[in-house]
């Protein structure tokens, strides 16, 4: 649907009507561990290049084979956020848990605690999966939404742990969010960008790169409380870069993770429908025989990403980008002022707009707290991270912490 035509069939005046989600698949869930899907193949070097292309991260550590040999790794190690990429469902699976007839599913945020255990090619990564709990609360997007939360422990194939993950999803009637229009309403015309505009948002992105290219770790002591971290932007964002994020969680490639269950749990939520609205599913018997049949760009709920017309469909109004992607932003642009030998210990994001297509997103950091001796057994400092378009909507809010050598 164009954003014309839908803005003309909804009436602003009308009164929602009263609608529920049905929770009665949800609630017996609480507390439980789930499966999901488990990866065939260890991480790849290629896996981990392909990661930080889609997430436009070029930290030569990640990619530059002879970069990356000369530093303290010994070759191409993978950024932090890749436990995001090696996970099937990319933190959603535990906190989309029962099935909601007719709903949908945005990411609301993550949470993450890291163990400085780097992923190298040839590590495989193993989850274990708990659907922690969830809240319902009236939203002026889709009326009553219930906004989930999941646990995931990531291990290596040594059993070390490498990160936790606590993910939230916002789960949603479509039909209530569709006739609710909240972004139909809100967005403007698709952003044309001039020349000089984006050469200015290449300039900026250029200053950020050269910033740290070198992976020169501040000191502890140098950093003061009030500092501000360089300037990103990313964008603008498009199909294209929406689709290359798509394919770089490696679960979205044909044939690339079985299923797997948690011992001695009865009912462990594996292979079972959500709810999706009508149009989002995928046809998981049809996929046997073609795998295009549960592939997100062309059906299932993931495919409004990259298509306006079922954007619509779900209430989003125009082809968006992807929650795990902005918690995957979020951690690099951290992790590249650290260092390489800094660490983002723990970071907690909150999604509060999507990256629409066509929008430029700028990412503006302050140092606000400093903490020589931490609960982690090493100094960490605090950090304040926003994340805005260029009309000053606010997608991100976190906080952090990262570890900084003395």
């Amino acid at each position: 649907m164009s954003t014309s035509s839908s803005k003309a069939g909804k009436s602003k005046s009308a009164e929602p009507e009263a609608v529920e989600l049905d929770l009665s698949d949800v609630e017996p869930r609480v507390g439980q561990p789930v499966g999901g899907g488990q990866l065939w193949e260890p991480c790849s070097a290629s896996d981990i290049r392909r990661w930080v292309m889609a997430m436009d991260y070029p930290n030569p550590l990640h990619w530059d084979q002879e970069f990356a040999r000369e530093s303290r790794y010994g070759g191409i190690v993978a950024p932090q956020s890749i436990a995001v990429a090696l996970d099937y469902g990319h933190g959603a699976a535990p906190a989309c848990v029962g099935r909601i007839p007719g709903s949908h599913l945005i990411f609301g945020g993550e949470e993450w605690w890291f163990y400085g255990c780097p992923v190298r090619p040839g590590d495989k990564l193993f989850q274990e999966r708990r659907f922690h709990d969830y809240k319902v609360a009236p939203t002026n997007f889709a009326g009553p939404t219930m906004f989930q939360r999941g646990d995931t422990t990531h291990r290596n194939q040594h059993g070390a742990l490498v990160a936790l993950e606590r993910s939230t999803s916002i789960r949603y009637l479509a039909a209530e969010a569709n006739k609710r229009g909240m972004y139909e309403n809100q967005l403007g015309e698709l952003k044309r960008w001039t020349e000089a505009e984006l050469d200015e948002v290449g300039r900026l992105r250029t200053e950020w790169l050269i910033s740290n290219r070198l992976g020169v770790s501040p000191h502890f002591d140098e950093v003061k409380v009030g500092d501000t971290l360089p300037r990103r932007v990313i964008g603008p964002h498009s199909i294209a870069s929406f689709t290359t994020e798509y394919r770089a969680f490696l679960f979205n490639i044909w044939g690339t993770f079985h299923w797997v269950t948690p011992e001695g749990v009865d009912d462990p939520w594996v292979y079972q429908d959500p709810g999706w609205t009508e149009g989002f599913a995928f046809d998981e018997e049809g996929a046997r025989i073609d795998p295009r049949l549960r592939d997100g760009l062309y059906v299932g709920p993931s495919r409004g990403h990259i298509d306006q017309d079922k954007a619509g469909k779900v209430g989003m109004a125009r082809a968006y980008g992807y929650g795990a992607t902005m918690g995957g932003w979020c951690t690099d642009y951290l992790a590249y002022w650290a260092g390489i030998d800094g660490l983002v210990r723990h970071i907690k994001s909150d999604f509060r707009l999507p990256a629409f297509e066509g929008d430029v997103t700028y990412f503006d950091a302050e140092v606000v707290g400093k903490e020589p001796q931490s609960s982690w057994g090493v100094p960490l400092v605090q950090v304040k991270l926003q994340l805005t378009n260029q009309d000053g909507g606010v997608l991100v809010k976190s906080t952090a912490e990262v570890e900084l050598p003395l």
